[in-house]
C-alpha cells in the first residue's frame, strides 16, 4: 500500500481563499485581467504557473506559500483559537480590520449634518420669499 501524499490541488486552494475572502470570480477576474471563465479553469486546475500563481497571491491578499500550503482544518483551527480574542486570520487577511472609531458615531455626525443641511436650506428659501 502506497502511503505518498496526493498533491494538493492549488485551484481548489485558490478557490477555498477567495471564497474566504468573500471575493467573486468576477472581482478576481478584474483584478487579474482576464476573464471570470479564465478564472474558473484556473480554480478547476490541479497546478498553476507560477508567474500566474503569484498575480494570483496579490489580488488575493496572501502569500504564495499560503495559496500552496491551504488547509481548511488549519483556517478553522486558527478561527476557533482566535475567536475570543478578535484575532485575526493571518493566512487569510492582509491586515488588522478592528475598528478604531465607533461606527454609531459617525452615523449620528452624518445624522446631525444632514439636519443642519435642511435647517440651512429652510433658512435660504425663507430669506428669498421674504426678500421678495
Amino acid at each position: 500500500m502506497s502511503t505518498a501524499t496526493k498533491p494538493k490541488h492549488i485551484g481548489r486552494n485558490i478557490s477555498r481563499i477567495r471564497e474566504l475572502k468573500d471575493m467573486k470570480q468576477d472581482a478576481l477576474a478584474l483584478a487579474l485581467g482576464i476573464s471570470q471563465q479564465m478564472v474558473s479553469n484556473i480554480e478547476n486546475s490541479e497546478t498553476v504557473d507560477e508567474q500566474r500563481l503569484i498575480e494570483i497571491a496579490k489580488a488575493l491578499g496572501v502569500s504564495v506559500e499560503a495559496i500552496k500550503n491551504f488547509s481548511e482544518e488549519a483556517v478553522f483551527n486558527i478561527i476557533g483559537n482566535t475567536f475570543q480574542d478578535h484575532g485575526t486570520i493571518p493566512i487569510i487577511t492582509t491586515g488588522d480590520y478592528n475598528c478604531t472609531f465607533n461606527p454609531l458615531d459617525k452615523v449620528v455626525e452624518l445624522y446631525e449634518r444632514l439636519v443642519q443641511a435642511e435647517k440651512d436650506k429652510v433658512e435660504y428659501l425663507e430669506k428669498l420669499l421674504n426678500g421678495k
